[in-house]
């Protein structure tokens, strides 16, 4: 038994906790991870050596039998701590020391280690985590264990990111191209950049899309909706700017009073030709104010000034009894 085990143990190994063999420790994580590789294989090495056979001849354990081993072994707890989401590129994967280099956008690279406890998703679905490549739009859940990065979880999308987004805009940089806008809301800022294959268009009443401007409808305030794609950087370019609205544009809206308060002066109305709701700010000693209810039908003509719909006429062409 003792010649067997040799076999198994490097040379410059020892004795470990419980009396099992070990190598040199690697770094954390892979150092318990190896102990326990070798722990199974010097259990298996010493059942053999209780059989009335003859030593088998020297073999060098393979990948299979590594994996065997660590799921005969309990795997360490995930390490305790808050999470961070981080987004890049992965690149430099290094399976034999269990780490990879993470490309953040504007950011120096990133290097993470992982473990069999790291999990790997794929356009949502989970896959072997051997099957790690090199990813242009990685998503990464890390928690520090001990001074190291470590990955809980690894999200890969197999093509770019789409997305769209509607909101106020705040900035447009003509130069650079950087648009920024204020979520409908909220207080969330988003960055796209516009660059000269943007589609920039208007939409809505016939009166408001008579004219195109194109960029230059891109002023402070007006309201867009936009799809977005998002580079090999994670900086979104958008595709498409539909302008809604832009300041000093005069809109009629028809449809159905569905919020009203009279105290801070505004109401809503859902007009049915394109099924949104418009927020109005309007007078509350207008006499035609005083009389609305909820579920009145009106005919609203409203200035819109880079922050709100303002009512300069209201008609009533319904009620709601």
């Amino acid at each position: 038994m003792e010649r067997i085990v040799r076999r198994v143990v490097s040379p410059s190994g020892g004795t470990g906790k419980f009396g099992r063999p070990f190598t040199q420790q690697p770094s954390w994580p892979r150092a318990r991870l190896a102990a326990a590789i070798l722990g199974g294989m010097a259990i298996g090495v010493a059942a053999v050596a209780q059989a009335p056979v003859t030593a088998p001849p020297p073999t060098t354990p393979s990948v299979k039998t590594e994996k065997t081993a660590v799921n005969l072994m309990d795997v360490p707890p995930l390490p305790r701590g808050k999470s961070t989401i981080l987004g890049g590129q992965i690149r430099e994967i290094d399976a034999v020391r269990d780490r990879f280099m993470l490309h953040v956008y504007g950011e120096k690279p990133m290097r993470i280690l992982f473990d069999a406890r790291t999990q790997l998703f794929v356009d949502g679905n989970r896959i072997p985590l051997h099957d790690l490549k090199p990813a242009e739009h990685a998503s990464v859940q890390t928690t520090l264990d001990g001074d190291k990065v470590f990955a809980l979880t690894v999200h890969i999308l197999s093509e770019s990111p789409q997305g769209a987004f509607e909101g106020r805009i705040l900035d447009f940089d003509p130069g650079s191209g950087m648009l920024t806008m204020l979520s409908q809301g909220s207080q969330q800022q988003f960055r796209v950049r516009v660059t000269n294959t943007t589609t920039v268009k208007r939409e809505g009443q016939s009166a408001f899309t008579a004219e195109n401007r194109g960029q230059s409808d891109l002023v402070r305030g007006a309201l867009v909706s936009l799809s977005f794609q998002s580079d090999n950087k994670g900086q979104g370019t958008a595709r498409e700017v539909t302008v809604l609205a832009t300041p000093g544009a005069s809109f009629v809206f028809m449809g159905t009073v569905t919020a009203l308060n009279v105290a801070n002066g505004y109401f809503m109305v859902t007009d049915p030709r394109d099924q949104r709701t418009y927020q109005i700010r309007c007078n509350p000693q207008d006499p035609v104010v005083l009389r609305l209810h909820v579920g009145d039908h009106v005919r609203v003509t409203a200035d819109y000034d880079g922050t709100r719909y303002a009512a300069t006429r209201i008609e009533e062409t319904g009620s709601s009894e």
